[in-house]
């Protein structure tokens, strides 16, 4: 058992008091429960088959595996048949394309003026991750650059927090799209350099480190040191079940002194949530900005879209006061429909509904032998010190899908300090700016089958799983450097192990 939880409730009790799960229709567990899950959550002992229920890692709401690019496109599948519709109806919103006002369309006016994308669908096609642009004159759509400065102030009641704020003119991303009428706030250029590296068996690899910049800023000079993070859009699948994770069994696994001793010190993002004005367990985003699937979701409409939603009010979106022609022009929100609001609450709830309802598809490969020893290769070398293989959600009512699932996503959600060559230099909430969620990993072996590509970790620069490990530094350092030394057999297992997944 690690450290954290016993940390939290004992040097920090203002602190553990807002990191519960106010966010879920939960019932208690009872200690047969505690005892089956225990039980179940085991690490395995014998790597020659699967382990019971490993072929099916989002439980009941596995969904079959199809062999198309809607692989991560169907939804839960225990979902009972009277909640499809809404299902359905968050897809169509989720793929709505909006337009800038005033349009004759007024469900769909309102876009920016300043933004990323049109509609959710672009940035997560086929609801699979992004990708870097393939040429320096290709759309960025599906990544951008964060953007933040240093200072400003601190959420109350959150220890280690790292104090940024938004540029003054630019704000939280660069939009580099605009209506007509608008000039978009600039461009991302992005350069790359290629190193290659010798593997203990003779294989190179090249490594590409890309350096980026804000190009062509159309409101003046952005804030002097202004910090840039590139991010590109995550894969969608699983998001309900992540939610519904007990956040104690999230807090057991962190261990932010390294008490255990085997070099890796995983630490929670805490973050303050805008929707019940508490601090809450950061689960989504790359750095963990996020405390639950609707704020995320709204944070988007805001962010890439300039839309207003309950949490976000504000028709203009990320647009700020040095861009007062963004907040100036005409918007989409009229007063006697969708509650004032360019997307409202009922909307926001569908998008919702959809984004926790992805399905996770079934594991390929399961029993095959060389899967089964990079598997063993896999917890040999404790990648699943971070990569936490199983948990077990809460017991909901009104979520049937994410009640009480054993689920395998590969992650323990926590911070963990990846090293200087993955550092984006940018702070957020409490990560520093070298540390990084632990992200999930079902369904990284479809990556190319959805997304067409296989570019990994938060910008893309790895081009194929190998290349991904690699770049593993910091807390992980041993577990890259022991990979690049396995001979080319057992290196071959384990990227199979994770292109079953």
């Amino acid at each position: 058992m690690r450290l954290a939880l016993f940390l939290c409730l004992t040097a920090a009790p203002a602190l553990a008091q807002g990191l519960d799960d106010r966010h879920l229709p939960t019932l208690p567990r009872t200690p047969e429960d505690s005892a089956k899950i225990a039980a179940v959550l085991a690490p395995p002992t014998d790597f020659t088959s699967p382990e019971p229920f490993e072929a099916r890692p989002a439980g009941a709401a596995t969904v079959r595996a199809i062999a198309t690019a809607d692989a991560f496109s169907q939804h839960s599948a225990n979902m009972p048949f009277e909640r499809e519709m809404d299902f359905k109806l968050g897809n169509a919103l989720f793929r709505k394309t909006w337009v800038a006002a005033p349009a004759s369309t007024l469900a769909s006016d309102g876009l920016g003026p300043l933004y990323n994308a049109r509609a959710c669908q672009d940035c997560h096609l086929k609801d699979g991750r992004g990708h870097t642009p393939p040429t320096p004159e290709a759309s960025r759509v599906s990544m951008f650059l964060r953007l933040s400065t240093l200072g400003g102030p601190t959420p109350e009641g959150i220890a280690d927090w790292i104090a940024t704020q938004p540029d003054p003119t630019y704000g939280g991303q660069l939009q580099d799209l605009a209506a007509p009428g608008h000039a978009a706030e600039g461009r991302m250029d992005v350069t790359w350099t290629e190193t290659p590296v010798t593997l203990a068996d003779g294989a190179t690899v090249t490594l590409r480190a890309p350096s980026y910049s804000f190009a062509d800023p159309a409101y003046g000079p952005p804030a002097e040191g202004l910090l840039l993070s590139p991010r590109i859009a995550p894969q969608m699948i699983g998001l309900g079940l992540l939610e519904a994770i007990p956040a104690a069994d999230i807090l057991a696994l962190a261990d932010p002194d390294d008490g255990n001793g085997d070099g890796i010190s995983g630490r929670p993002q805490i973050v303050p949530s805008a929707e019940y004005g508490a601090p809450m367990l950061g689960r989504f985003g790359l750095k963990g900005g996020a405390p639950t699937v609707r704020e995320q979701s709204a944070g988007a409409f805001a962010g890439d879209m300039g839309l207003s939603t309950p949490l976000h009010p504000d028709p203009w979106g990320d647009c700020t006061t040095g861009e007062q022609t963004c907040i100036d022009a005409p918007h989409g929100q009229e007063p006697q429909a969708r509650d004032g609001l360019e997307v409202d609450g009922p909307s926001l709830d569908l998008v919702t509904f959809y984004a926790r309802n992805l399905g996770v598809p079934e594991r390929r490969d399961v029993d095959d032998p060389q899967v089964l020893r990079g598997k063993e290769i896999f917890y040999g070398l404790n990648c699943q010190g971070c990569h936490t293989p199983k948990h077990v959600t809460h017991r909901l009512t009104g979520q049937p899908e994410q009640s009480f699932q054993l689920i395998w996503p590969y992650t323990d959600l926590l911070l963990h300090d990846m090293g200087e060559g993955l550092a984006d230099h940018r702070p957020e909430g409490r990560a520093t700016g070298s540390e990084w969620k632990t992200p999930p990993l079902w369904g990284i072996g479809l990556t190319e089958q959805v997304s067409g590509h296989t570019e990994y970790l938060h910008d893309g620069r790895a081009r194929s799983l190998l290349e991904a490990i690699l770049w593993h530094g910091g807390e992980a350092q041993a577990q890259r450097d022991a990979v690049a030394a396995l001979p080319t057999p057992d290196r071959q297992a384990l990227v199979a192990f994770l292109e079953s997944l």
